[in-house]
Protein backbone atom coordinates (compact mmCIF):
# COMPACT_ATOMS: atom_id res chain seq x y z
CA UNK A 1 0.00 0.00 0.00
CA UNK A 2 1.36 3.70 -0.75
CA UNK A 3 2.18 6.32 1.67
CA UNK A 4 -1.22 8.27 1.30
CA UNK A 5 -0.13 10.88 3.62
CA UNK A 6 2.48 12.09 1.09
CA UNK A 7 1.14 12.70 -2.93
CA UNK A 8 3.80 11.12 -5.47
CA UNK A 9 5.13 12.97 -8.10
CA UNK A 10 4.50 12.64 -11.81
CA UNK A 11 6.60 9.64 -13.89
CA UNK A 12 9.79 11.24 -15.16
CA UNK A 13 8.44 9.32 -18.65
CA UNK A 14 4.57 9.47 -17.90
CA UNK A 15 1.88 7.50 -19.62
CA UNK A 16 -1.31 8.12 -21.10
CA UNK A 17 -4.51 5.94 -22.26
CA UNK A 18 -7.16 8.12 -24.28
CA UNK A 19 -10.23 5.61 -25.24
CA UNK A 20 -12.22 6.15 -28.63
CA UNK A 21 -8.52 7.91 -29.97
CA UNK A 22 -8.85 7.05 -33.77
CA UNK A 23 -10.43 10.54 -34.41
CA UNK A 24 -12.53 13.30 -33.12
CA UNK A 25 -12.14 14.49 -29.83
CA UNK A 26 -10.16 10.94 -28.30
CA UNK A 27 -7.02 11.91 -31.63
CA UNK A 28 -7.02 15.69 -30.60
CA UNK A 29 -6.63 14.64 -26.86
CA UNK A 30 -4.11 12.13 -27.95
CA UNK A 31 -2.35 14.95 -29.58
CA UNK A 32 -2.36 16.85 -27.07
CA UNK A 33 -1.20 14.97 -24.43
CA UNK A 34 1.83 13.68 -26.62
CA UNK A 35 3.36 17.40 -26.98
CA UNK A 36 2.78 17.50 -23.43
CA UNK A 37 5.52 14.93 -23.14
CA UNK A 38 3.68 11.62 -22.97
CA UNK A 39 3.72 8.29 -24.10
CA UNK A 40 0.17 8.07 -25.67
CA UNK A 41 -1.86 4.25 -25.94
CA UNK A 42 -4.23 5.25 -28.97
CA UNK A 43 -7.22 2.43 -27.41
CA UNK A 44 -10.10 1.99 -29.70
CA UNK A 45 -12.39 -0.57 -31.21
CA UNK A 46 -10.51 -1.26 -33.93
CA UNK A 47 -7.19 -1.05 -33.81
CA UNK A 48 -6.32 -0.43 -37.72
CA UNK A 49 -8.34 2.91 -37.36
CA UNK A 50 -5.62 4.11 -34.66
CA UNK A 51 -2.86 4.17 -36.97
CA UNK A 52 -3.01 7.68 -38.40
CA UNK A 53 -3.46 9.21 -34.74
CA UNK A 54 -0.42 7.04 -34.55
CA UNK A 55 1.38 8.20 -36.88
CA UNK A 56 0.82 12.10 -36.62
CA UNK A 57 2.49 11.39 -32.66
CA UNK A 58 5.41 10.02 -33.79
CA UNK A 59 5.95 12.11 -36.88
CA UNK A 60 5.97 14.75 -34.10
CA UNK A 61 8.88 12.80 -32.05
CA UNK A 62 6.30 11.74 -29.59
CA UNK A 63 6.00 7.80 -28.57
CA UNK A 64 2.08 6.00 -29.53
CA UNK A 65 1.26 2.51 -29.60
CA UNK A 66 -2.16 1.27 -31.41
CA UNK A 67 -4.11 -0.77 -29.13
CA UNK A 68 -7.73 -2.51 -30.26
CA UNK A 69 -9.81 -2.82 -27.65
CA UNK A 70 -14.03 -3.09 -26.53
CA UNK A 71 -13.87 -0.97 -23.45
CA UNK A 72 -17.09 -2.68 -22.29
CA UNK A 73 -15.39 -6.07 -22.54
CA UNK A 74 -13.69 -6.49 -18.89
CA UNK A 75 -10.92 -9.16 -20.56
CA UNK A 76 -10.08 -7.02 -23.39
CA UNK A 77 -10.00 -4.22 -21.11
CA UNK A 78 -7.52 -5.84 -18.75
CA UNK A 79 -5.49 -7.56 -21.58
CA UNK A 80 -5.43 -3.84 -23.56
CA UNK A 81 -4.33 -2.30 -20.02
CA UNK A 82 -1.02 -4.92 -19.67
CA UNK A 83 -0.17 -4.19 -23.13
CA UNK A 84 0.34 -0.85 -22.40
CA UNK A 85 2.26 -1.61 -19.69
CA UNK A 86 4.27 -4.06 -21.71
CA UNK A 87 4.90 -1.45 -24.40
CA UNK A 88 4.67 2.05 -22.77
CA UNK A 89 4.76 1.73 -18.75
CA UNK A 90 2.59 1.72 -16.77
CA UNK A 91 -0.37 4.46 -16.87
CA UNK A 92 -0.27 7.47 -14.95
CA UNK A 93 -2.80 9.38 -17.11
CA UNK A 94 -6.53 7.72 -18.40
CA UNK A 95 -8.69 9.70 -20.61
CA UNK A 96 -12.35 8.02 -20.88
CA UNK A 97 -13.45 9.44 -24.25
CA UNK A 98 -14.98 6.13 -26.20
CA UNK A 99 -18.31 6.54 -26.83
CA UNK A 100 -21.38 5.66 -29.29
CA UNK A 101 -24.57 6.89 -29.93
CA UNK A 102 -27.36 5.75 -30.86
CA UNK A 103 -30.44 8.52 -30.65
CA UNK A 104 -33.93 7.83 -30.70
CA UNK A 105 -36.86 8.85 -29.19
CA UNK A 106 -38.15 6.95 -26.09
CA UNK A 107 -41.11 5.01 -27.53
CA UNK A 108 -38.86 4.40 -30.42
CA UNK A 109 -35.79 3.25 -28.72
CA UNK A 110 -34.46 -0.53 -28.55
CA UNK A 111 -33.29 -1.97 -25.63
CA UNK A 112 -30.34 -2.73 -27.53
CA UNK A 113 -30.01 0.68 -27.88
CA UNK A 114 -30.17 1.55 -24.20
CA UNK A 115 -27.71 -0.87 -23.66
CA UNK A 116 -25.18 -0.43 -25.79
CA UNK A 117 -24.52 3.60 -24.91
CA UNK A 118 -24.75 2.63 -21.11
CA UNK A 119 -22.42 -0.28 -21.93
CA UNK A 120 -19.22 2.13 -24.07
CA UNK A 121 -19.65 5.21 -21.60
CA UNK A 122 -20.40 3.49 -18.21
CA UNK A 123 -19.45 0.38 -18.07
CA UNK A 124 -16.42 1.38 -20.33
CA UNK A 125 -15.35 4.09 -18.32
CA UNK A 126 -15.69 1.61 -14.96
CA UNK A 127 -13.50 -1.07 -16.43
CA UNK A 128 -11.00 0.88 -17.97
CA UNK A 129 -10.79 3.11 -14.58
CA UNK A 130 -10.33 -0.16 -12.34
CA UNK A 131 -7.75 -1.70 -14.45
CA UNK A 132 -5.56 1.59 -14.73
CA UNK A 133 -5.93 2.82 -11.16
CA UNK A 134 -3.92 0.59 -9.43
CA UNK A 135 -0.92 1.17 -11.76
CA UNK A 136 -1.52 5.16 -10.50
CA UNK A 137 -1.79 4.05 -6.76
CA UNK A 138 1.26 1.88 -6.89
CA UNK A 139 2.95 5.35 -8.56
CA UNK A 140 1.30 7.12 -5.75
CA UNK A 141 0.09 9.56 -8.92
CA UNK A 142 -2.79 9.69 -11.31
CA UNK A 143 -5.34 11.78 -13.45
CA UNK A 144 -8.37 10.72 -14.58
CA UNK A 145 -10.64 12.49 -17.17
CA UNK A 146 -13.89 11.18 -18.24
CA UNK A 147 -16.09 12.62 -20.79
CA UNK A 148 -19.24 13.73 -19.78
CA UNK A 149 -21.59 16.18 -22.29
CA UNK A 150 -23.56 19.31 -21.99
CA UNK A 151 -26.72 16.39 -23.00
CA UNK A 152 -26.36 15.43 -19.34
CA UNK A 153 -28.55 17.94 -18.56
CA UNK A 154 -31.15 16.46 -20.86
CA UNK A 155 -31.44 16.29 -24.99
CA UNK A 156 -34.62 15.51 -26.81
CA UNK A 157 -33.90 11.70 -28.65
CA UNK A 158 -30.62 11.68 -26.51
CA UNK A 159 -32.41 9.60 -22.99
CA UNK A 160 -29.73 6.88 -22.94
CA UNK A 161 -26.77 9.26 -23.85
CA UNK A 162 -28.20 11.77 -21.35
CA UNK A 163 -28.16 8.92 -18.66
CA UNK A 164 -24.90 7.55 -19.26
CA UNK A 165 -23.53 11.11 -19.74
CA UNK A 166 -25.09 11.90 -16.09
CA UNK A 167 -23.68 8.67 -14.95
CA UNK A 168 -20.29 9.65 -15.37
CA UNK A 169 -20.66 12.89 -13.20
CA UNK A 170 -21.79 11.14 -10.38
CA UNK A 171 -18.98 8.17 -10.97
CA UNK A 172 -16.49 11.43 -11.64
CA UNK A 173 -17.40 12.56 -7.85
CA UNK A 174 -17.36 9.49 -6.30
CA UNK A 175 -13.80 8.00 -7.95
CA UNK A 176 -12.31 11.33 -6.29
CA UNK A 177 -13.50 10.33 -3.21
CA UNK A 178 -11.93 7.17 -3.33
CA UNK A 179 -8.77 7.63 -4.98
CA UNK A 180 -7.62 11.27 -3.90
CA UNK A 181 -5.63 9.37 -0.92
CA UNK A 182 -3.43 7.63 -3.65
CA UNK A 183 -2.70 11.53 -4.80
CA UNK A 184 -5.13 10.26 -8.30
CA UNK A 185 -7.57 13.43 -8.99
CA UNK A 186 -10.62 12.48 -10.95
CA UNK A 187 -12.34 14.95 -13.01
CA UNK A 188 -14.69 14.97 -16.07
CA UNK A 189 -15.25 17.60 -19.40
CA UNK A 190 -18.39 18.39 -20.61
CA UNK A 191 -18.37 19.15 -24.36
CA UNK A 192 -21.00 20.99 -25.70
CA UNK A 193 -21.66 21.87 -29.49
CA UNK A 194 -18.10 20.22 -30.78
CA UNK A 195 -17.83 19.66 -35.00
CA UNK A 196 -16.87 15.79 -35.03
CA UNK A 197 -18.46 12.42 -36.97
CA UNK A 198 -20.94 12.40 -33.88
CA UNK A 199 -22.21 15.28 -34.26
CA UNK A 200 -22.31 15.32 -38.14
CA UNK A 201 -24.26 12.07 -37.09
CA UNK A 202 -26.95 13.63 -35.76
CA UNK A 203 -27.46 16.47 -37.66
CA UNK A 204 -27.80 14.22 -40.59
CA UNK A 205 -30.39 12.00 -38.22
CA UNK A 206 -32.27 15.18 -37.63
CA UNK A 207 -32.31 15.50 -41.38
CA UNK A 208 -30.35 18.61 -41.14
CA UNK A 209 -27.10 19.41 -43.45
CA UNK A 210 -24.08 19.92 -40.84
CA UNK A 211 -23.63 23.50 -42.12
CA UNK A 212 -26.66 24.48 -41.33
CA UNK A 213 -26.67 22.73 -37.82
CA UNK A 214 -23.39 24.55 -37.00
CA UNK A 215 -24.62 27.47 -37.76
CA UNK A 216 -27.81 27.31 -35.88
CA UNK A 217 -25.57 26.29 -32.87
CA UNK A 218 -23.61 28.83 -32.79
CA UNK A 219 -26.05 31.53 -32.82
CA UNK A 220 -27.60 30.24 -29.26
CA UNK A 221 -23.64 30.05 -28.04
CA UNK A 222 -22.64 33.40 -26.57
CA UNK A 223 -19.19 33.35 -28.29
CA UNK A 224 -20.61 32.54 -31.57
CA UNK A 225 -18.80 29.80 -32.80
CA UNK A 226 -19.23 25.94 -32.35
CA UNK A 227 -16.25 24.12 -30.76
CA UNK A 228 -13.45 21.94 -31.80
CA UNK A 229 -11.49 18.73 -30.60
CA UNK A 230 -8.52 20.69 -30.14
CA UNK A 231 -11.15 23.16 -27.42
CA UNK A 232 -11.76 20.18 -25.30
CA UNK A 233 -8.36 18.51 -25.54
CA UNK A 234 -7.09 21.41 -23.74
CA UNK A 235 -8.98 21.21 -21.01
CA UNK A 236 -8.27 17.58 -20.76
CA UNK A 237 -4.59 18.84 -20.83
CA UNK A 238 -4.99 20.88 -17.76
CA UNK A 239 -6.77 18.01 -15.50
CA UNK A 240 -4.09 15.83 -16.65
CA UNK A 241 -1.22 17.75 -15.68
CA UNK A 242 0.87 18.53 -12.76
CA UNK A 243 -0.32 21.48 -11.96
CA UNK A 244 -4.38 20.58 -11.25
CA UNK A 245 -3.87 18.12 -8.47
CA UNK A 246 -5.76 20.45 -6.27
CA UNK A 247 -8.83 20.15 -8.33
CA UNK A 248 -10.60 17.12 -8.34
CA UNK A 249 -14.11 15.84 -8.74
CA UNK A 250 -15.25 18.46 -11.03
CA UNK A 251 -17.38 18.91 -14.07
CA UNK A 252 -16.13 21.46 -16.48
CA UNK A 253 -18.17 22.28 -19.06
CA UNK A 254 -16.50 23.25 -22.29
CA UNK A 255 -19.58 24.83 -23.83
CA UNK A 256 -19.02 28.60 -25.24
CA UNK A 257 -21.21 29.90 -22.64
CA UNK A 258 -23.37 29.24 -18.94
CA UNK A 259 -25.48 26.27 -19.49
CA UNK A 260 -28.72 26.72 -17.59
Amino acid sequence: MPNTSTPGRRPDQPVAIVTGAARGIGAATALRLASDGYAVAVVDLDEASCAATVEAITEQGGRAVAIGADVADAVRVEAAVDRVVTELGPPSVLVNNAGVLRDNLLFKMSEADWDTVLGVHLRGSFLMSRAAQKHMTAQGWGRIVNLSSSSALGNRGQANYAAAKAGLQGFTKTLAIELGRYGITVNAVAPGFVVTEMTAATAARMGLGFEEFQQSAAAAIPVRRVGTPQDIAAAISFFAGEHSGFVSGQVLYVAGGPLC
